[in-house]
């Protein structure tokens, strides 16, 4: 009798889990990461506030589960955009992707990168490893180019590009610098990879 209730209890959790993550994704989705508030949370879900802390460890977890979602997304358009693109047109395909899915999931998109841990503690293993794997996606790519690069250099590589990518949608699509119509944005950031590409080969050529 007390293992079906805890196997209930534990069913109950699970369900309450999956029930707040959902509010909270498509929360976050409609008006981002500053519209996420644990009092609305709990309301939508149907629970009491206290429950939230009863299935996630904090609120900080109940984010970094949501965008973990947002992450595996992110990486499912990358790959697709791998597979149709050939070796010398990859990381330009991964860009675009990258652009692509920055416009078509703003708000969740820009969570990834508002979000920090309360108390400045370091993010969890299992979210670092799965925002690690966005920048492994750059380095087969990069192995293409620079062939006789170590796998060290080449992951610290790939950082630095995302970085650049990253740096040139998101000034882009706030606009910041300069008024940036979707077209200009488009041709910015194909020139920027262009030229990283370019600059890349030389490289090898020079070794």
């Amino acid at each position: 009798m007390t293992e079906t209730r805890t196997e209930a209890g534990a069913q109950r959790r699970l369900k309450l889990r999956e029930r707040l993550l959902d509010v909270a994704r498509q929360s976050i989705a409609a008006r981002g990461l500053a519209g996420l508030k644990a009092r609305d949370l709990a309301s939508e879900a149907g629970c009491a506030l206290g429950a939230i802390y009863t299935a996630f460890d904090d609120l900080d977890e109940l984010v970094l589960r949501v965008n973990l979602s947002t992450l595996e997304r992110l990486g499912q358009a990358l790959d697709e955009a791998l597979r149709e693109a050939g070796p010398a047109d990859a990381l330009q395909a991964l860009a675009r992707a990258y652009l692509d899915f920055a416009r078509r999931e703003e708000p969740s998109w820009r969570a990834l990168f508002e979000h920090r841990l309360s108390g400045g503690a370091p993010v969890p293993d299992w979210f670092a490893d799965a925002r690690n794997q966005l920048f492994g996606r750059l380095e087969a790519p990069l192995a293409e180019l620079l062939p006789h690069q170590d796998a060290a250099a080449r992951a610290h590589l790939a950082r630095t590009l995302f970085s650049a990518v990253h740096g040139v949608v998101v000034l882009g699509l706030e606009e910041k610098l300069e008024a940036t119509p979707p077209k200009l944005l488009d041709e910015q950031l194909e020139t920027l990879v262009r030229l990283i590409a370019a600059g890349l080969a030389r490289e090898t050529t020079v070794h």
